[in-house]
């Protein structure tokens, strides 16, 4: 059985990821420091696959911590790299905190595949390398640009640092993700997005809202071009995610000429964020609490995504629409106790 380390595999995608690692017959090792997960999610994981969970609990940005489980897990098939900050506003706040922990989390990984002689890596990035793009979809040959937010600075420099690498390592080979906002929770309603303290995310927040654990949701901008004034955003179902990363894993035996491939995922549909607050309350019949207000550092007007690529070459395509990508998220909400 051939084992992947999954870095912040205790966190929202990390744990989608560690199930459908299971289902395909992987054995997953879990790296995680919990500054942003909860460990009852390691309950749940064991729910769903029937499996205990082999975890670590290590800070990817500490080498040494890093090297421990490295030695001892030994043989280590793949790796993927999930762990890292992520909130686009936060990063805003406090840039320092993402560029030491995103960057070094990263630097680190790539040390540890040169020591120990691991092969693969599948990396975690953004759609947020690609800035307010000038013409949509987005596609891999689309220019990145200089970034809104440090936190889409910190994918960019990791995209860089994993090109570079692969340039004098020929024999690594790396698929990088960059996604188009992650959404939904797993069909069982045992795992989905918590994040801790209050939701930098939007349909948390409108999760939480609803559930009456927030007073209310503000929509960041309502003077935007678009149909009603707010957002565009592509989303895609987590386990839809979790899935390609998967498939990346497949890919990367296949790779032959090239030792790195960027891919992106997405739905391919752009929609407002008015139309998500308005989709959650007619496909959950729960109404939301929500005022306009000003536009929020960081974010771009509209983006959303080609996923032709990532369909071709890891043979994935989305199996879930937005409708159902809420009723998961809401399901999600009303199993989990955040009081």
């Amino acid at each position: 059985m051939k084992k992947i380390l999954v870095t912040g595999g205790a966190g929202y995608i990390g744990s989608h990821t560690y199930v459908e690692l299971c289902n395909a017959g992987y054995e997953a090792v879990i790296v995680d420091n919990f500054s942003n997960s909860d460990r009852k999610v390691l309950k749940s994981l064991e729910k769903i696959t029937g499996k205990s969970v082999n975890v670590y609990d290590a800070d990817c940005s500490n080498v040494s911590s890093l090297r421990d489980v490295f030695e001892k897990e030994g043989d280590i098939f793949g790796i993927i790299h999930f762990a890292a900050f992520k909130a686009v506003g936060e990063s805003v706040r406090d840039p320092f905190k993402y560029y030491n922990n995103n960057i070094n989390s990263t630097l680190n990984i790539l040390e540890m595949m040169r020591l120990y002689d691991i092969e693969k890596l599948v990396f975690s990035s953004s759609c947020t390398v690609y800035g307010q793009p000038d013409d949509l979809p987005v596609t891999e040959e689309s220019p990145t640009v200089k970034a809104e937010s440090p936190y889409g600075h910190t994918k960019k420099i990791n995209e860089e640092m994993i090109g570079q690498y692969l340039r004098i390592m020929k024999d690594k080979r790396s698929v990088i993700l960059r996604y188009f906002n992650p959404i939904g929770a797993h069909p069982s309603a045992l795992i989905g997005e918590l994040p801790l303290g209050k939701p930098e995310n939007l349909v948390p927040f409108v999760t939480q809202t609803a559930a009456g654990l927030r007073d209310k949701l503000t929509i960041f901008g309502k003077d935007y071009n678009t149909v009603d004034g707010t957002c565009i955003r592509d989303y895609i179902h987590v386990v839809d995610l979790a899935k390609a990363h998967v498939k990346a894993l497949a890919l990367m035996d296949q790779m032959k000429e090239e030792n790195l491939e960027i891919l992106n995922l997405g739905l391919g549909k752009g929609f407002t964020v008015y139309e998500v607050v308005q989709a959650f309350e007619r496909v959950t019949g729960t109404p939301v609490n929500f005022e306009f207000g000003n536009r929020r550092p960081g974010d771009v007007e509209m983006i959303y995504s080609s996923s032709e690529k990532a369909n071709k070459l890891l043979d994935w395509h989305c199996e879930y629409g937005l409708d159902e990508m809420l009723e998961h998220a809401w399901n999600w909400q009303k199993n989990v106790d955040l009081r």
